[in-house]
């Protein structure tokens, strides 16, 4: 098998079996987000604990790369520090817009999603979840010091 029909195939698996799925309850932060142009949607939740990202779930619908992006992004997530996690949200993100180069050890299985850049329709099916956990991360910080 070669490396795209491989990676075709997690996308797939994600897609079909999505991981973390479902509302989260006791989250200490949560996000919608919305790709208007394709119809993708998807929630976030997060539950912190101090620094320390104790778990991500989603719901949503859309298309194979947004709910496996999704997917993938709660088991890569968890367990994570906030600043960890901002990190890998970072590097995710410049992968699919192809703003940097990959650093295949930070981003370990979500490598898959490296060849997203050459198609500019599908980055925000991609990232959906990504921004959407980003905004919730920031909900929960925001409850957690209020101004």
């Amino acid at each position: 098998m070669d490396l795209g029909a491989l990676y075709q195939e997690i996308i797939l698996e994600h897609n079909r079996s999505p991981r973390n799925h479902g509302e989260l309850a006791h989250a200490t932060g949560h996000a919608h987000g919305k790709n208007p142009l394709c119809g993708d949607e998807v929630s976030v939740w997060v539950h912190t604990t101090g620094d320390q990202v104790d778990r991500v779930t989603f719901t949503g619908q859309g298309c194979a790369i947004s709910r496996a992006s999704a997917s993938m992004m709660t088991q890569a997530l968890t367990g994570k520090s906030r600043e960890e996690a901002l990190a890998l949200f970072r590097q995710f993100h410049d992968m699919v817009t192809g703003a940097a180069p990959v650093d295949e050890a930070a981003l370990g299985k979500l490598k898959v999603f490296g060849g997203v850049a050459r198609f500019p329709a599908r980055v925000k099916c991609a990232s959906l979840a990504w921004h959407a956990f980003k905004d919730a991360l920031h909900e929960d910080a925001t409850h957690r010091d209020p101004a």
